[in-house]
C-alpha cells in the first residue's frame, strides 16, 4: 500500500486533510472570500475538499486545484459532478511547486502542504507569484507549543513556536487579517480520524493483502501522536494580505 492509498483510507472520515472541524473550515473560507465571486487556487489540493466547500457555499466563485495525485483529483471532480459545481472547477495534475496559470488568483490556499514547497516561507514565496492585487492567501501549518524533543523534530521537521512563526511571516511582508489556532479537541478528533479510519479499513479488509501493513501503520501513527508529538505540536491557519501589493 503506498503513501497515498493511505492517506485516502486515513481521512475517509475526515476528508479535510488538517486539524479543523466544519466550522473553523466555514470560517476560514469565509474570512479568504470576503466578496463571493472570487477566482481561488488551492496548491496541493488532494481531493479538494476545501476548493468543493467553497463552490458549493458561494455560487459565484470560480476555482482550481493543484495536485499530483491522479486519484485525489478524480475524486474530487467525482464529487464536483455530484454537488452540480464542474463547470466552475479546473484540475491540473502536476507538482505544485511548478504551476504556473495565465492569470492571478484573489484567494489562494495551502493548508497541511507546506512541505512540498519544502516549508512555510517557500511556501508563501510560491503563492505570491499567482496572487492577483489586494488578493489573500489561506495557509496552515504546524508549530511548536513547548519544546520537542530531538525525536519530535526529526519527525515532524524543524518547526518555530507560534510567535516566531507570526514573526518570520511579518517579516517575510505579509499582515495577518485572520487566523485560527486548533484546538485540542481539532488536534485529537484529527488524529483519532486518522488512525481510527485506517485502522478499522484493516479490519474490514482482512483478507487484503494490504491490510496488516495497515493496520501497523495506524498502530504506529498512533503510538507517535500519543507518545511523541501530542503535547509539543500545535497547528496554525492564516489569512494574510501582501503589507505592500
Amino acid at each position: 500500500m503506498d503513501r497515498e492509498e493511505i492517506s485516502r483510507h486515513a481521512h475517509a472520515d475526515h476528508p479535510i486533510a488538517a486539524p479543523l472541524d466544519d466550522e473553523s473550515v466555514r470560517r476560514l473560507l469565509e474570512r479568504g472570500l470576503p466578496r463571493g465571486d472570487e477566482r481561488v487556487l488551492d496548491l496541493g489540493c488532494g481531493g479538494g475538499e476545501w476548493l468543493l466547500r467553497a463552490l458549493n457555499t458561494y455560487p459565484r466563485l470560480r476555482a482550481e486545484g493543484v495536485d499530483i495525485s491522479e486519484g485525489s483529483l478524480a475524486r474530487a471532480l467525482r464529487e464536483a459532478r455530484r454537488l452540480g459545481v464542474e463547470d466552475r472547477l479546473v484540475l491540473h495534475r502536476e507538482d505544485a511547486a511548478g504551476f504556473t496559470a495565465p492569470h492571478a488568483f484573489d484567494l489562494v490556499l495551502c493548508v497541511g502542504s507546506t512541505h512540498a514547497f519544502g516549508g512555510l516561507l517557500p511556501t508563501l514565496d510560491a503563492v505570491r507569484e499567482h496572487l492577483a492585487p489586494g488578493g489573500r492567501v489561506l495557509v496552515g501549518d504546524g508549530f511548536w507549543e513547548r519544546e520537542p524533543s530531538a525525536e519530535t523534530v526529526e519527525m515532524l521537521g524543524d518547526l518555530a513556536d507560534l510567535p516566531t512563526t507570526l514573526d518570520r511571516v511579518v517579516a517575510d511582508g505579509w499582515t495577518p487579517v485572520h487566523g485560527h489556532i486548533s484546538t485540542r479537541r481539532e488536534l485529537d478528533d484529527y488524529e483519532w480520524a486518522w488512525t481510527g479510519s485506517l485502522a478499522s479499513w484493516a479490519l474490514d479488509h482482512r483478507a487484503d493483502p494490504d491490510s496488516s501493513q495497515a493496520l501497523e501503520t495506524a498502530t504506529v501513527h498512533r503510538d507517535e501522536w500519543l507518545r511523541g508529538y501530542r503535547d509539543t505540536f500545535g497547528f496554525v491557519c492564516l489569512v494574510l494580505r501582501p503589507t505592500r501589493d
